[in-house]
């Protein structure tokens, strides 16, 4: 019998080792912050979680006070200021803004930005930031990731699918970024 119980106690054990993490409820209102190297946090604005059937959607609120207006490249754009510009640049084409705990893409694609020192000239499209998210139970983290924005000057063959896919983002010198972090709570 002692021995059953410990076969009991260790199957309990590993079921509980085996269950699925907490992840953040994706729902209400929570608050968007891009992280520095100092882990020093800015607030760009929020994010709406509503639920239509099984289907979680989103919609974001910049918040425009956070940014300083630039004119580069023939276009106006949106830039926090630190050691380096990080201009927000909207995914350009409809999409149909939802999330899941596993595939936030979408999201990925609405929080594009594009980094450039400050006394650099012009838009840098190549320099193009994407924050790659996952659901933990702290809440949504992102990690930048290199991307080059310039595949976005055309609209993508199909609008239903993310036109970023994982094989196009590339490692970031996490030291070498302003702002290397993103936190959704």
């Amino acid at each position: 019998m002692m021995h059953l119980t410990r076969q009991l106690t260790a199957i309990s054990g590993l079921c509980l080792t085996l269950s699925t993490p907490a992840i953040a409820d994706l729902s209400g209102t929570q608050t968007i912050q891009l992280l520095d190297k100092d882990n020093s946090a800015h607030t760009i604005g929020s994010i709406t979680f509503s639920h239509e059937g099984e289907q979680t959607q989103y919609q974001l609120h910049i918040d425009h006070s956070q940014f300083t207006d630039y004119f580069l490249s023939m276009k106006e754009m949106k830039c926090l200021e630190g050691p380096e510009l990080w201009c927000h640049l909207p995914y350009p084409y409809p999409s149909p803004r939802t999330i899941s705990p596993d595939n936030t893409q979408w999201l990925s694609h609405d929080l594009l930005f594009m980094f450039k020192k400050p006394n650099e000239f012009g838009a840098n499209f190549w320099n193009g930031i994407y924050y790659e998210f996952t659901v933990t139970e702290e809440g949504l983290i992102g990690r930048a990731r290199a991307v080059d924005l310039n595949e976005l000057a055309a609209p993508p063959d199909d609008l239903g699918i993310p036109p970023f896919a994982p094989m196009m983002l590339e490692d970031i010198d996490e030291g070498q970024r302003w702002l290397p972090s993103a936190v959704i709570r």
